[in-house]
């Protein structure tokens, strides 16, 4: 996880997430709301299914580019580690709330990306977006203001079993 966050970063700080990503990464497909791209890493290929909210709340803030990750790096021996990423910094040591259906988890923030704490429960929130309609997402910008997002989970399987065989 931890060079998944130094990767991240590195792209934002470059460049912001969504054209660094379009200038580093080939489009494999398009699952409904789920896109599924790659890219060659040093550790070896690494793929993954991205999404936009389809909602942003409050209306009147500028939100900017929003996304969530699933990524899948073999090379490294990680399976389908989530990702929210803002185009603002969260809140120094705030939490990330997601919800899909009636479970709730935890992220924690770093800069403008948060991963899911225990990294345990990752493959859990995998199952709940493959079984969910929507996801919500609940942060805090570096400003204070607290921010909701809400993602279709339409075509969450179909992307994941797209980049499973990653290699």
């Amino acid at each position: 996880m931890r060079g998944l966050i130094v990767f991240f970063s590195s792209l934002i700080l470059v460049a912001g997430a969504a054209p660094a990503l379009a200038q580093s990464a080939t489009k494999i497909g398009q699952h409904n709301a789920w896109g599924t791209y790659s890219y060659q890493a040093n550790n070896g290929k690494v793929c993954y299914v991205l999404t936009v909210p389809t909602d942003k709340q409050p209306a009147n803030l500028d939100h900017g580019d929003i996304f969530f990750f699933v990524s899948q790096r073999p090379g490294q021996a990680v399976s389908y580690e989530p990702q929210f990423i803002a185009s603002y910094d969260f809140q120094a040591n705030s939490k990330v709330s997601v919800t899909v259906g009636d479970k709730s988890f935890s992220m924690f923030t770093r800069g403008k990306s948060a991963w899911v704490e225990n990294a345990a429960e990752e493959p859990v929130l995998i199952a709940a977006m493959k079984a969910g309609a929507d996801m919500k997402v609940a942060a805090k910008s570096g400003r204070g203001n607290p921010t909701n997002y809400t993602f279709s989970l339409k075509g969450i399987s179909a992307a994941l079993t797209s980049i499973a065989n990653c290699k």
